[in-house]
């Protein structure tokens, strides 16, 4: 059996991946452009990919396939349709970033209602030698105890995000669907979560329903100028209107981790802005812990293990 990794860099090179038991073929790629995958997998009977695409051109270039594992839990870069028709079968992992994205977002958090990135940056120019005193005061300070956390998204991630937010004494809620009424006590009002949240925070798939679904009218209407946190997807928030919003005051800060093309374009408007001590961004890394890569492989692996063994798992489509 021939295995092909396309995208081996996707992972830290820090953790170590273990390969199948079975008696196998390994080839792997650091990296692979969307123009290479078609040869690369010609001969393969499984492939491991997070963002390398794989869509009918490719699959019909690689007539062994069989099997594709993805190093991720989202699917957008394989056609599941074409894959289903051609009986590949297709598995994502799931429930590896219940930890590691909630703590990644309360990172951020934290940090912005803290101030921690000004004030590091005035003690390094030397603010505090200047003050004459202690302490000084150049940057806004605020507690979680007691603000309101608006959750745009009800899923594990969401669901741990809330259980941190309520361990901090803030007022949790989550957000029903924009445009959509009767989805059960779960949930509070979009319009008010809108309007009363401190800190509102996207942890909802990316779909044509939820594409930016917070831009200027959302902004507009945000009463207590809250700080903004996406660490789901990007695309759900319109980085346009985001960096308008900053400007004119509507929120009072940004935390990012993941913007609607990466890496990042040249004029996408968050980085004319990355100097401002109330933004926040990181390159898509709140997933990637060490303990949840070890837990992304080890499905990976599972996932090619169970297959061979007749017995598939996560199967999508």
């Amino acid at each position: 059996m021939r295995i092909v990794f396309l995208d081996r860099d996707t992972m830290a090179p820090s953790v170590d991946l273990n390969r199948p038991s079975f008696e196998h073929e390994w080839v792997e790629y650091g990296k692979t452009a969307p123009e290479l995958v078609s040869e690369r997998i010609a001969d393969a009977d499984v492939v491991i990919t997070n963002k390398a695409p794989i869509r009918q051109e490719q699959l019909d270039a690689a007539p062994k396939l069989k099997m594709i594992s993805i190093a991720a839990t989202g699917y957008d870069v394989i056609d599941i349709p074409a894959c289903k028709a051609r009986g590949v079968t297709v598995c994502n992992v799931r429930g590896y970033a219940e930890n590691t994205v909630p703590e990644h977002t309360f990172a951020l958090i934290l940090a912005l209602k803290r101030s921690l990135v000004g004030f590091r940056a005035d003690v390094i120019n030397g603010e505090w030698e200047k003050s004459g005193q202690f302490c000084f005061f150049n940057h806004p300070i605020r507690d979680l105890a007691g603000a309101t956390l608006g959750i745009l998204g009800e899923g594990s991630i969401g669901q741990s995000v809330g259980t941190i937010g309520k361990a901090f004494g803030m007022n949790t809620h989550f957000a029903a669907h924009k445009g959509v009424e009767g989805l059960g006590p779960l949930y509070t009002p979009w319009d008010w979560v809108i309007e009363n949240s401190d800190i509102l925070t996207c942890h909802a798939p990316l779909m044509p329903s939820t594409r930016n679904m917070l831009a200027m009218p959302e902004f507009r209407r945000m009463k207590k100028k809250p700080l903004i946190i996406n660490t789901a997807r990007g695309g759900l928030v319109d980085e346009a209107d985001l960096v308008q919003a900053l400007d004119e005051g509507l929120i009072s800060g940004i935390g990012f981790d993941v913007l609607t093309k990466e890496p990042p374009v040249p004029d996408n408007p968050l980085l004319k802005v990355l100097d401002r001590p109330n933004v926040i961004v990181t390159p898509h890394t709140a997933w990637a812990s060490d303990e949840a890569q070890l837990e992304v492989w080890r499905q990976v692996v599972d996932h090619i293990e169970c297959y061979c063994a007749g017995e598939p798992k996560n199967i999508i489509g």
